[in-house]
């Protein structure tokens, strides 16, 4: 399996796309944007983009997504049943799917959006808004920050080791964020 990053300039997202080694069909997180890099990078490692998993439906994580669809005939998963102008597949918190041989568990975390998908393959991460790199999504109030930061401990901190793909910045670990996230950080009194 590989991971490559596509960085947008335009929304400072990323996009992850994930596929065998060898090509065949892929898999695009949260396409950001579409553009001539990205058609490049995909072509290049001969995909055809046939799964399009959304973090969350936010236009700096799906903005792309409608032009990937007039290019590649994927399927679109999410935390809601209704993303990018059309029906979609619903996910639910403990959801496996397999998808052209990878496995996929989504995990349900809210807070930052009540749609939020955190997408498991292996020891991989892909968290959208709920956690980057030293930092968490933005929440509109207290509760749901609280809520946010329960389902980040709850769901992903209990994980020995991982990567962290964000949404927004560079990757991280499951150890990194457990260790130095000053958002996650119990009160010390």
């Amino acid at each position: 399996m590989k991971i490559f990053t596509h960085f947008s300039f335009v929304s400072f997202s990323n996009s992850y796309l994930v596929g065998p080694a060898e090509g065949g069909d892929a898999i695009m997180i949260d396409p950001g944007i579409m553009d001539v890099p990205l058609l490049r990078l995909i072509e290049k490692n001969s995909y055809t983009v046939r799964y399009l998993l959304v973090t969350h439906n936010h236009e700096s994580h799906i903005r792309g997504g409608r032009t990937l669809l007039k290019i590649y005939p994927a399927e679109v998963f999410g935390g809601s049943p209704n993303l990018l102008e059309r029906d979609s597949t619903l996910l639910k918190d403990g959801d496996t799917l397999d998808l052209g041989g990878i496995t996929i568990e989504s995990l349900q975390i809210s807070g930052h959006s009540s749609d939020s998908m955190v997408y498991r393959i292996g020891s991989c991460f892909f968290t959208g808004d709920v956690l980057s790199a030293g930092g968490i999504g933005s929440t509109p109030n207290r509760y749901a920050r609280a809520l946010l930061i329960q389902g980040i401990q709850q769901k992903l901190l209990t994980f020995s080791k991982g990567t962290v793909y964000p949404g927004h910045g560079p990757p991280s670990t499951i150890e990194a964020e457990r260790r130095f996230n000053p958002f996650l950080q119990k009160d010390p009194g």
